[in-house]
């Protein structure tokens, strides 16, 4: 028996939505697929965009702070004429990423300055920074200096037993100075410093040993405070730092004798002997500076070696002769004359490190070779003051930390290697950068 099925419109209709409800739901999957695919390549060309864009950012900002260098000018924050194109709409503006780049121009270059405020710091302190317009510092130097000599004035008997005087001398030293400094970045090879010291010391004398007896010790203290000599320099950089080549800076300056002199100055007697002849006489005053004219020229060099800084400087001191009305330490006499100091060669080498874009450590060894000084009393002939020649060597530990944006502190300890070094000093330094 055989049996025939009729198709009505009405079924074919409702076969044909079955067919299309079916391919649909199998075609479904597909194309949700694709167009997750589709966002995915969409939201990582929108990151690659907008990392390139900050890249263009950070370029064009080392491009304008090298020619602001170059032309002595400010490098300004933005470029209209050369900004990157803008991010596309709906591109979240992005943070500061792990990669290192900024977001921004303005962080970008926040960026770049802060990753070089240790370097420019510790340039700052070699002279050898032009990037600044102004720079006000202020700087507080304490220096400790203590010396005992013993003189004998006898003779030995049976090569043992000494017969005579011995006298035991002792002068102990204190110094507090307050330096007020400017620095004017006249162009970005040429800065002018001016330096104001004011001084503040204390020097304890002592004086025993009168007829053999050590026991008997004089001591008297005297004191002095006033300005200082004022000092007018000038750097001039040569030539810029560039592969193997340090940045090298030439310095030529002149000191004023605007503070005390310690010649011609009144002397205080505390002891005589019974031929009126004085054993003991000390200054009433302690002078504020060295009294004569000096003029400096010196060199300095500043290599960058991430993350060490290298620096090295030398240099020559001069001084002129000049007339004192009196020349005499004894208070009894008045001998004019004049005064020539002997030339200073100083030199110093050291290496920075810097920590991060805060903090900087330094360790340096600086010497000073100082020749013997000279006099020349009226109408009378120059001649060699013994044991004016000096050898100061020391060794200083510095840290500078980055306190703001426009303020740094720079701890400075200075350990006497010499006799005719300082026993230590301490400095505290606080360049404000306007």
């Amino acid at each position: 028996m055989q049996t025939t099925i009729r198709a009505t419109p009405l079924a074919l209709a409702a076969l044909a939505l079955m067919a299309a409800a079916g391919a649909q739901a199998q075609a479904a999957p597909a194309d949700e697929a694709d167009v997750k695919a589709l966002i995915m390549q969409l939201e990582t060309l929108k990151a690659n965009y907008a990392q390139e864009v900050r890249r263009l950012r950070e370029l064009d900002m080392q491009v304008q702070a090298m020619q602001a260098r170059l032309s002595g000018k400010t490098a300004p924050v933005a470029s209209a004429a050369g900004a990157p194109p803008p991010l596309p709409a709906g591109t979240p503006a992005a943070a500061p990423s792990a990669d290192g780049y900024a977001s921004s121009a303005a962080e970008a270059q926040e960026a770049k300055q802060a990753s070089r405020r240790s370097v420019d710091d510790v340039k700052q302190q070699q002279a050898a920074l032009f990037s600044r317009r102004f720079t006000i510092e202020n700087s507080l130097t304490y220096a400790r200096y203590d010396r005992k000599q013993v003189t004998l004035n006898g003779f030995l008997a049976l090569d043992a037993i000494f017969l005579g005087n011995i006298a035991i001398e002792n002068v102990e030293s204190d110094t507090l100075t307050y330096n007020l400094a400017a620095r004017w970045g006249v162009s970005p090879r040429l800065t002018l410093n001016l330096d104001v010291p004011y001084l503040a010391r204390k020097t304890v004398f002592q004086k025993g040993g009168a007829g053999g007896s050590a026991a008997a010790i004089a001591q008297e203290e005297t004191t002095g405070n006033g300005i200082g000599d004022v000092g007018l320099s000038g750097n001039y950089r040569l030539f810029a730092e560039h592969g193997r080549w340090p940045e090298t800076v030439l310095t030529v300056g002149a000191t004023a004798p605007t503070g005390r002199a310690p010649y011609g100055v009144d002397w205080k007697v505390l002891e005589r002997d019974d031929d009126d002849f004085i054993r003991f006489a000390v200054p009433e005053q302690q002078p504020t500076g060295n009294g004569v004219w000096q003029a400096n020229v010196g060199l300095s060099a500043v290599k960058t070696a991430d993350p060490a800084i290298l620096f090295a400087n030398l240099g020559y001191i001069h001084s002129f002769a000049r007339s004192f009305d009196d020349l005499d330490a004894n208070p009894d006499t008045v001998n004019p004359g004049e005064v020539k100091l002997g030339g200073s060669y100083y030199f110093g080498a050291g290496v920075a490190f810097a920590f991060n874009e805060r903090t900087s450590l330094s360790i340096s060894f600086s010497d000073k070779l100082s020749r013997r000084a000279s006099t020349r009393y009226r109408n009378g002939q120059w001649l060699k003051v013994i044991g004016s020649d000096a050898n100061a060597g020391t060794l200083n530990l510095g840290i500078t930390y980055a306190l703001n944006r426009n303020t740094t502190l720079v701890s400075m300890l200075g350990i006497g290697l010499t006799p005719d070094a300082p026993d230590f000093t301490l400095a505290f330094k606080v360049p404000y950068m306007l």
